[in-house]
């Protein structure tokens, strides 16, 4: 990566990339499945398409998944004996921790397509908003790449959206109280077994 941004530098020109956000330990249930706008993977794609120059957001596999058959896009549920102290574990994280708008628990992946900046230190053809002629765009200086920077960005950007989801779940007035819920909450998550 440094070996293309010098080289990209050197030519006077710029570049994109992708930047993934990881979240781990997500409990189960975040989001909602019941309206558009109560979709978690809807809030998060906003919440990472909001930063500057992002031109595509993708949730665990994403546009990679939609290119293959059904069976290898969806992600088989294992049972007790493979679950390491976790309810509910999936061979495979296709879906990116997110199902039908909520939290599957497993890790949350988002990844963001970063288009390269436009401040180029060879500048492109332009056109003078008065007169209409050809003129050369201006150059200020600027960086060669930001997606180093637009990780950092992505990942509160998540951070965000996550602990809003946690509060709508589990909210109360005092982080005490949060915690209580969220407790109660995960000792009723497990499998449904007869008695």
């Amino acid at each position: 990566m440094v070996r293309a941004i010098d080289a990209a530098k050197e030519a006077g020109d710029t570049l994109g990339g992708t930047f993934e956000m990881w979240s781990t330990g997500v409990p189960i249930g975040l989001g909602s499945h019941v309206q558009w706008d109560r979709k978690l993977d809807g809030q998060l794609a906003q919440a990472v398409m909001s930063i500057q120059a992002t031109k595509g957001v993708e949730i665990g596999g994403g546009f990679a998944v939609a290119e293959g058959p059904g069976s290898q896009a969806h992600d088989v549920i294992l049972t007790p004996e493979h679950w390491s102290g976790r309810p509910w574990r999936r061979e495979t994280n296709r879906a990116g921790g997110l199902e039908g708008g909520m939290t599957n628990g497993e890790p949350v992946v988002v990844r963001g397509a970063l288009k390269p900046i436009s401040t180029l230190s060879k500048p492109l053809p332009s056109v003078d908003l008065h007169t209409g002629e050809q003129i050369q765009a201006h150059y200020e200086r600027s960086d060669v790449c930001t997606v180093p920077a637009a990780g950092v960005v992505g990942e509160a950007m998540v951070a965000i959206v996550l602990a809003r989801a946690m509060l709508e779940k589990f909210g109360g007035d005092s982080l005490a109280e949060t915690k209580r819920n969220f407790e109660a909450y995960r000792a009723t998550i497990g499998p449904r077994r007869p008695d």
